[in-house]
């Protein structure tokens, strides 16, 4: 019984393109594990930009300090 999560920053990721994380995940690991998708479990989590840090700064920041 597989379990992934997938962790992103919740910048507009549409519903179409979870679906297609999801039933791409799940077709991967059907493939590579030989495991069965009605038992392989996706989570997909939205992380606030300010709660996602790089470099040691919240996104959000790390971008700003990047772009000047």
């Amino acid at each position: 019984m597989p379990y992934v999560k997938i962790q992103v920053t919740d910048e507009g990721v549409t519903n179409r393109q979870k679906q297609r994380l999801i039933a791409q995940t799940t077709a991967m690991l059907s493939e590579v594990l030989d495991k069965e998708p009605a038992t392989t479990f996706v989570v997909i989590e939205e992380v606030p930009l300010d709660n996602w840090g790089i470099s040691g700064l919240p996104v959000s920041e790390f971008r700003r300090t990047a772009n000047s």
